[in-house]
């Protein structure tokens, strides 16, 4: 069984008329407006994934270029047999393993792409799903990616996008955003943009029952943190809170049984849901400082984005948990932790909560377990800093001092 929605399309937006950037959760916010972009069609449902050739050729696309992860090879053989069949030409890109940089973008345009390319299908994780956006974005465009990072700087996209995660992570399949590493800066940059949001996306739990335990693990956190950063946050919103308490309530109920029994088809259901939840919160709110100070673990030391969120995630939220107790005490009873009769008391559960979690499913709790050493921390706090359009989300102000006291406690 899957299900079709087709949405109209609406803007991706957020203004703050004036707003001074204090903690909004305690009231309803009036000065902050936001609004949704969804996928113009979205397909969700085990089997969904059988319908993309169908709906290529209707809608008349003749040159498809398909960036795919290597472990989906069997169904992008598939795929593209499909395509040739019925008259689709493909041209194809598997990027190496691990997350993207600039310069895969562009071995991936100079692989994958033909001058009549009307259309691209990203096939994989988020990091693939990612580097299908912006190549999709960069066809026929002489925009120099450095000058499309951060906030709505993206000119332009001409060709269709179509997105097709395999894991339950990024939510890239229905966000704006999408991340390259910059290896000059040893930093992970990212594109934030109506541009980047897929004009479809296929969400078929069952591309994600083969998925490792351990990639289930650290992608599922992932997405677990896309929702509780999205509910606490400063920009915090309620047309998106639903969205976020739903999928941390999805993820955490679920996240055990998909890694411990990866063919559990209800649990890889109900995770793909929260992920897909947790990308929705991406454009309109976006993520915190846990995914700031994630990022130069990603582009210094090479951690999947996944595992170093999962690793931070209890020590940020340990820090900010004074600024918004009652927004952690709403995130602690969605993680089931039991409600302890004060915010305070019921947040400081929800940490445990997490903590037992990425015990359960395997991930180290130190950063010290995966090769940071402490001497890095300061080096590590400077390039955090530099996430400043996802710091300033963060519900408590992180100064470069704040910050390396949270390596330093991650790496004990």
């Amino acid at each position: 069984m899957f299900t079709r929605f087709k949405y109209p399309r609406l803007n991706v937006a957020i203004k703050t008329f004036g707003m001074k950037a204090t903690v909004p959760h305690e009231v309803v916010n009036s000065g902050l407006t936001s609004e949704f972009r969804f996928p113009t069609r979205l397909r969700f449902g085990a089997g969904c994934a059988s319908f993309i050739v169908d709906d290529i050729v209707e809608a008349g696309y003749k040159q498809v270029s398909i960036i795919y992860a290597d472990v989906v090879e069997d169904f992008y053989r598939n795929l593209r047999d499909e395509m040739h069949g019925r008259g689709v030409q493909t041209h194809a890109y598997a990027p190496r393993v691990g997350e993207p940089s600039i310069a895969d973008l562009a071995d991936a345009m100079d692989s994958a792409v033909d001058p009549e390319t009307d259309a691209v299908i990203g096939i994989g994780g988020g990091s693939v799903l990612d580097l299908a956006k912006l190549v999709a974005a960069m066809i026929g465009n002489d925009q120099p990616i450095r000058e499309a990072f951060g906030i709505g700087k993206l000119n332009q996209r001409k060709a269709h996008l179509i997105c097709v995660p395999t894991t339950s992570g990024t939510g890239s399949e229905v966000s704006p955003n999408a991340i390259l590493t910059d290896t000059d800066e040893q930093l992970k940059k990212g594109v934030v943009s109506p541009w980047l949001l897929p004009d479809a996306s296929y969400i078929d739990p069952a591309l994600t029952v083969s998925l490792p335990p351990a990639v289930t693990a650290s992608t599922g956190v992932d997405a677990l943190t896309h929702c509780i950063e999205a509910y606490a946050n400063r920009f915090a919103h309620p047309l998106i809170d639903p969205y976020a308490l739903q999928g941390v309530r999805l993820i955490a109920g679920s996240l055990e049984r998909a890694y411990s029994r990866g063919d559990d088809l209800d649990a890889r259901s109900a995770m793909a849901l929260g992920s897909m939840y947790g990308g929705l919160c991406l454009g309109p709110v976006n993520t915190a400082a846990v995914h700031a100070l994630a990022y130069p673990l990603g582009g210094e030391y090479h951690i999947a984005h996944g595992l170093a969120n999962a690793v931070l995630l209890p020590h940020v939220l340990a820090f900010n948990l004074e600024a918004a107790p009652q927004r952690y005490a709403d995130i602690a009873i969605a993680l089931g932790a039991a409600d302890r009769g004060n915010p305070i008391d019921t947040a400081r559960a929800g940490i445990t909560r997490i903590r037992e979690l990425n015990s359960a499913c395997g991930i180290p709790g130190s950063l010290r377990q995966i090769g940071i050493p402490a001497e890095a921390a300061p080096r590590l706090a400077e390039a955090a800093m530099k996430v400043q359009r996802l710091l300033v989300r963060n519900v408590r102000e992180v100064t470069v001092a704040d910050a390396e006291m949270i390596y330093r406690k991650a790496m004990k």
